[in-house]
C-alpha cells in the first residue's frame, strides 16, 4: 500500500516555498531575515513585558548570595526538559542522583543525553567568549551534544551538518509533518543565517532571537538534535548580546507545556507567513519564564536565609560544619556519606552525624530504602523546582 503523499496548504510565499522533490515536497527558505516584520501595538507591548521581566531576573541575580548556586540547577532542569522533548525519559531526580553517584552509577543512556547537553551548554558559553556565535560554534556544540549518545555515532553524524534528507515526524518524507530544505538550499539557507546573527542591528534583541530560533528548527541542518541545539541557540544568543551575564533563561520548560502550540506556530510561518503570531508566542514564552525564575530566584534565598538561621540557632557553636553542608547542598541536593565527607573536608565519622542531624531537622530525606550506599535528598530545595513545573 502506497503512502498518502502530503500536500501542504500553502497561501504565501513570504517565509519560502515548498518544492517537489522525488515523491515529497521539501521546503525551501525565502531569503532571510524578512524585511516586512510588522511591529504591531500588540507585539510592542509583549516586547516590553519580556523585556521587563528579563530585568527582573537579571536584578534578582545580582543580589543573590551565590548566583552559581541557582544557574546550577536551572541548567540542570533545562537540559533535562529539553531532552524529554525529544522523548527521554530521565527525570530531573534522576539525573541529579547520577551525578551524587556517578563514579559507581550505570550510565543510563537518557541520562547520559542529559549530561551532554549540559556538557554542550557549558562548552558553548566558554567558547562565544573567543569564538563568534557562528555556524563553526553551532557544529562544534553539535558535537559535544551527540557524541555517545543514543543515535549520535556514526549514524547521526555529530559536529557535521547534513549530507542527505531528513524530515520530522511520519516514517517517510511523504508522510512526514514537515520535511526541511535539501541539502544544497540547506547550505544556501545557512549561509543567510550566519550573516543574519551579525547584523540586523535595528532589530530589538529578542524579535531577533525569536527570528533565529525559528529559522534554525526550520533550516533543521543535522540528522538529528536540531531541537536542542535551536533551544540552547536562544541561550547563546541572549548572553552573545549582553542582554544576560548569566544562563539565566531557558525556554524549554514553556516550550514543552505548549508542545503543539509550538509546532503550530512554527508550521504557521512556513505555510502562512505568520511570523508576527510566532513573535507573540515567542515573546509571552519569554517574559513568563523569566517572571518565573525570578520568583524561585528570591524563594531559594528565603530558603537559604531561612536554615542558615534554623541551623545557627539549634547548633550555636557547633553550626560550623553544618552550614558548609547546607551551603554544598545548594550545589548537590542528592547526596551520599562519602560525598559530604569529600566535600566539606570532614572525617566519616563527622559526615555521619552531620547527614544524621539534617535527616532529624527534616533537611534532609533518604530516598532508597537500603541500608548500604544510600542516597539523601534536600527535598525542600527540589520542591521549589518542581512548583517552578508547575506554575508554568
Amino acid at each position: 500500500m502506497t503512502t498518502p503523499r502530503i500536500r501542504r496548504r500553502q497561501t504565501t510565499t513570504r517565509a519560502g516555498i515548498y518544492k517537489d522533490q522525488l515523491g515529497f515536497e521539501a521546503f525551501v527558505p525565502a531569503p532571510f531575515p524578512p524585511n516586512d516584520i510588522e511591529i504591531s501595538t500588540r507585539l510592542l507591548d509583549l516586547l516590553s513585558k519580556a523585556d521587563q521581566e528579563l530585568g527582573k531576573l537579571v536584578g534578582t541575580a545580582q543580589i543573590l548570595p551565590n548566583p552559581d548556586l541557582f544557574v546550577f540547577m536551572y541548567v540542570r532542569r533545562e537540559a533535562v526538559l529539553s531532552s524529554q522533548i525529544e522523548g527521554t525519559q530521565a527525570s530531573l531526580n534522576d539525573f541529579l542522583e547520577y551525578e551524587a553517584l556517578e563514579q559507581r552509577a550505570e550510565r543510563r543512556v537518557d541520562v547520559q543525553e542529559v549530561s551532554n547537553y549540559i556538557k554542550a551548554l557549558r562548552y558553548g558559553l566558554e567558547r562565544i567568549n573567543t569564538l563568534p556565535l557562528s555556524l563553526r560554534l553551532i557544529r562544534e556544540i553539535h558535537e559535544k551534544l551527540m557524541t555517545g549518545v543514543r543515535g549520535g555515532e556514526p549514524q547521526r553524524t555529530p559536529g557535521e551538518f547534513r549530507r542527505s534528507q531528513n524530515w520530522v515526524g511520519g516514517a517517510s518524507p511523504t508522510a512526514a509533518r514537515y520535511v526541511p530544505p535539501p541539502v544544497a538550499e540547506m547550505l544556501e539557507a545557512l549561509t543567510s543565517f550566519e550573516i543574519f546573527l551579525h547584523s540586523n542591528p535595528e532589530l530589538p534583541v529578542l524579535i531577533k532571537v525569536g527570528l533565529a530560533h525559528a529559522q534554525f528548527e526550520t533550516i533543521h541542518p543535522f540528522l538529528d538534535g536540531n531541537g536542542r541545539i535551536g533551544r540552547l541557540l536562544v541561550t547563546f544568543m541572549l548572553c552573545h548580546e549582553r542582554i544576560l551575564s548569566e544562563p539565566l533563561l531557558y525556554l524549554s520548560i514553556y516550550f514543552k507545556e505548549n508542545r503543539s502550540e509550538y509546532y503550530d506556530r512554527l508550521q504557521d510561518v512556513r505555510d502562512h507567513g505568520n511570523w508576527e503570531e510566532w513573535l507573540a508566542f515567542f515573546l509571552d514564552g519569554v517574559a513568563q519564564v523569566a517572571k518565573q525564575a525570578t520568583e524561585t530566584a528570591q524563594r531559594i534565598v528565603a530558603l537559604q536565609q531561612r536554615l542558615r538561621q534554623n541551623l545557627s540557632e539549634k547548633l550555636g557553636g557547633r553550626a560550623n560544619n553544618a552550614l558548609r553542608l547546607l551551603e554544598f547542598l545548594f550545589q548537590s541536593p542528592y547526596v551520599t556519606v562519602k560525598l559530604v565527607q569529600q566535600n566539606i573536608k570532614v572525617s566519616q565519622p563527622t559526615a555521619n552525624t552531620l547527614v544524621s542531624k539534617f535527616e532529624e531537622l527534616n533537611i534532609l530525606r533518604e530516598v532508597t530504602g537500603h541500608q548500604r550506599n544510600r542516597i539523601f535528598a534536600f527535598g525542600e530545595y527540589l520542591s521549589l523546582f518542581e512548583e517552578a513545573d508547575r506554575r508554568e
